[in-house]
């Protein structure tokens, strides 16, 4: 954790695909499946995710003190370098050779988030609910865009997991009354 920490630039989002490498194919801590899980669970719950996620890795792997080691673990890292940065702030930004690199890492961001997301939809299992659900968010998230309606990703989250709610609930219905006609 605490190197994802150190050499992740770009929050949570940027920090999915190092985790994901080197939890689940390089160490083998968990299952593809279960990753895609934790990514949901951590994003859909209060905190940043990687944060979120670094908790549950941790938990998984010791309970409480692992928990409580891999949260720091991810934490102090960003927060040293801020605050070391922060003492310096405005001497610092006035460099052109931080200018550049900030743009750089910008751009590296952006794919790291990409890789991440590509990644998570190959391993996705492709049902008809999965590929209806990620049909109609891309679609409201162009069509919100090209029309500049604001709509927070936290509905997409709340409305996303209710519809899966949803269809588990008449999913188990319809068990029930199989089970109940024969």
């Amino acid at each position: 954790m605490l190197k994802i920490g150190l050499f992740t630039f770009g929050g949570g989002y940027a920090m999915i695909a190092l985790l994901e490498h080197e939890f689940v194919e390089k160490k083998n801590y968990m299952e593809k499946d279960e990753f895609l899980d934790m990514v949901a669970i951590a994003e859909s719950t209060p905190g940043p995710i990687a944060i979120n996620a670094a908790t549950y890795i941790g938990y998984k792997q010791l309970r409480f003190w692992g928990a409580l080691v891999a949260t720091i673990a991810i934490c102090i890292p960003s927060f040293v370098i801020i605050y070391v940065i922060s003492l310096f702030f405005d001497a610092f930004l006035s460099f052109q050779l931080v200018d550049c690199a900030f743009r750089g890492i910008q751009v590296c961001v952006v794919y790291l988030i990409f890789s991440a997301g590509i990644k998570m939809l190959r391993q996705m299992k492709k049902t008809a609910f999965s590929v209806s659900i990620l049909s109609t968010v891309v679609l409201c998230m162009v069509a919100f865009s090209l029309l500049s309606v604001k709509f927070s990703t936290i509905f997409y989250i709340l409305i996303c997991g209710f519809a899966g709610l949803l269809f588990y609930c008449f999913g188990m219905m319809r068990k029930k009354n199989e089970e109940g006609t024969k």
